[in-house]
């Protein structure tokens, strides 16, 4: 298993980058201006994406496993290689999630912790209804961890 940078040509990993944010123009928002990694297993895997939002805060923007090797660390591992990398250069890791039973639980295991809540996130800034395991999300749950 190996993480890679990514530095071109990004939007070929968009079946990827979608699974984690469903739609494309949201994805365009930070995409360009994030660092974006692959990991590699024979063959991609999955892929994570952070920004630098200033103050020390680095945001995990997408993360994404590809669902046919769930359940097989690579999220974990991709957080890892993120929390290692960047710790002693910023000094918390963001990310923003739906407030879901399938992804929040992954989140705290990996030692992130509630920080705040955006209300209605997904209801004002997307087009669609967004479903997670059967929820309907509404508001963005931001979680931190501390590098």
């Amino acid at each position: 298993m190996r993480i890679e940078q990514v530095k071109d040509d990004k939007k070929r990993y968009l079946s990827l980058l979608l699974l984690a944010d469903e739609q494309e123009n949201m994805i365009d928002r930070y995409l360009e201006r994030g660092t974006m990694y692959v990991l590699e297993d024979g063959g991609v895997k999955a892929e994570c994406v952070v920004t630098d939002e200033g103050n020390g805060v680095l945001e995990l923007k997408n993360i994404a496993v590809d669902p046919a090797f769930w359940g097989r660390g690579y999220g974990r591992a991709l957080i890892d290689f993120i929390v290692s990398t960047y710790s002693g250069r910023y000094s918390v890791l963001q990310v923003g999630t739906g407030d879901s039973p399938a992804t929040l639980p992954f989140y705290e295991a990996c030692g992130f912790c509630r920080h705040h809540l955006v209300k209605n996130f997904f209801v004002e800034h997307y087009d669609h209804p967004i479903f997670e395991g059967g929820v309907r999300l509404a508001d963005m749950v931001y979680l931190q961890r501390p590098l």
